[in-house]
Order: C-alpha cells, then sequence, then structure tokens
C-alpha cells in the first residue's frame, strides 16, 4: 500500500498538462468484461464552464456544451475485450453533431497468474472531427494498474497519446496519467478522487503556464454487479474546462 502512494505522488508532481477532450471521463479498472458478455454504457459530462471562443486550430468552444457518448464493450476471453466508442456533442451554435468514433482492444494479466495487483493494457485508436478536436486521428496507450485493499481502492493509468494528424502529431508520445482513489463508506457507496491530466511530450513537458489539471471528486454505486454507475464533479486548473460534472451508467447483458 506504501508503494501505491508513493507512486501516486510521483505521477501527481511529475505531470504538465493540456486540455482534456472531456467525451470520456474514467479512470479504467484492470478487469475485463466477462467472456461472452456485453457492457453498454452512457457517458454524459456537461462543462458548466470552459472555453468561449474557437481556438487557433478552429475548435470550438466548450463551454456549456454536454458530451454525450455511447460505450459498446464485448468480452471475449476471460482476459481479452474490445470496446466500441461514438462520441456526440449537443451544444448552441453548431456544436450539435456526431464527434467521431474509437475502437479499443485491450487485454488483462489472467486471475490464475495470481499477481499482487491487478494489471491490463489497452490500446485506443480512432478519428475525431477537426471542429472538435483538431488531432483527428489518435491512438492512446494505456497501462492499468490497480488494487483493492480492505475499503481503499486505488488505480493508476499511465497513459500514452500518439497522434497522427493534427497539431501534435510531430511531438511524440504524451504523457496522460490518470489517477483514481476511493473508500467503501457503505457496501454500496464508495467516495473518492479521480485526476485527469494530458502532458506535452513524454520527459519534455510543456512550461507551467501552458499546464492543466483536472481533478473530481466522485463516487461509485455498487448495488448490483450488472450495473455500473460512476458520478462526479471535477475542476480544472486555468487553461482546463474549469467546471464539470461527469455521470457514467452502464449495464452488462
Amino acid at each position: 500500500m506504501k508503494y501505491l502512494f508513493i507512486l501516486i505522488s510521483v505521477t501527481l508532481l511529475s505531470v504538465s498538462v493540456k486540455a482534456q477532450d472531456n467525451y470520456e471521463i474514467q479512470v479504467y479498472g484492470s478487469e475485463t468484461v466477462d467472456s461472452g458478455r456485453t457492457m453498454i454504457e452512457l457517458h454524459s459530462n456537461n462543462t458548466l464552464s470552459g472555453s468561449k471562443t474557437t481556438d487557433e486550430y478552429g475548435m470550438l468552444p466548450t463551454n456549456h456544451v454536454q458530451h454525450e457518448t455511447i460505450e459498446i464493450t464485448h468480452g471475449w476471453t476471460p482476459w481479452f475485450e474490445t470496446g466500441f466508442y461514438i462520441f456526440n456533442s449537443i451544444g448552441s451554435d453548431g456544436r450539435t453533431a456526431y464527434v467521431g468514433s474509437h475502437i479499443r482492444p485491450r487485454v488483462a494479466a489472467p486471475e490464475n497468474w495470481k499477481w499482487p495487483v491487478g494489471v491490463s493494457l489497452s490500446l485506443e485508436f480512432g478519428f475525431q472531427k477537426a471542429a472538435f478536436d483538431p488531432n483527428t486521428a489518435t491512438l492512446e496507450i494505456r497501462p492499468i494498474i490497480d488494487k483493492k485493499m480492505g475499503k481503499v481502492y486505488v488505480s493508476i493509468n499511465p497513459t500514452l497519446d500518439q497522434s497522427f494528424k493534427g497539431p501534435d502529431e510531430h511531438r511524440g508520445l504524451i504523457f496522460s496519467p490518470n489517477v483514481k482513489t476511493s473508500y467503501d463508506v457503505t457496501n454500496v457507496v464508495a467516495l473518492g478522487f479521480e485526476y485527469y491530466g494530458t502532458t506535452g511530450p513524454f520527459f519534455h513537458y510543456d512550461p507551467i503556464a501552458q499546464q492543466d489539471h483536472q481533478i473530481f471528486v466522485a463516487g461509485d454505486l455498487n448495488f448490483d454487479p450488472n450495473w455500473e454507475v460512476n458520478f462526479g464533479y471535477g475542476i480544472g486548473s486555468q487553461t482546463a474546462d474549469r467546471s464539470i460534472i461527469k455521470l457514467i451508467i452502464g449495464r452488462r447483458f
């Protein structure tokens, strides 16, 4: 437990963060969807306070916009799943649109390996319209490490992002860490914090004046193993979306 909290501290102190896309605000756990089952999730994120003007790359402002993402994930084996995303935006002044789609295969360390922590690796590739993200073709490499210790849960996603088309395509891998820690208040309710960020190039972070950080007070409801409910309120630093509420509702079939 001591080493997990040291790793979280190092992660939080080492990053300099760019703006979030805010279509899927979630720290992944290592567990994959069971073989032969399908999970459908709706990610609803509302930016209460965001950018108010179109930026230099033509990206539309995010203030008072609603993002609705449909995620469909199927488990093929006990350690392999594939997810598919449909990103949508709802807002005034031409901001209501289908934004793009991603596909995400993921593999996990099987339980019979008996590792002391949960481990999986997600690869997410897809496209999005330039009006909503100037990097229109991207790859996300997301290692996932988590651990449940009594009533305490910790997950670390030291993610790397690569743009293939757009302003970041020649910048190389960009470090995008996500961290979650929660505590089981009851058998049903868990409360905690989630951290999200996107940095400059790996080991060559952007200047402090260009950095962003987002932290959420978040909760999970565990009333039924077939359902997933996650909610939270987040605030960002000066260049991030400043105020966001999020809700994830998922159902396993």
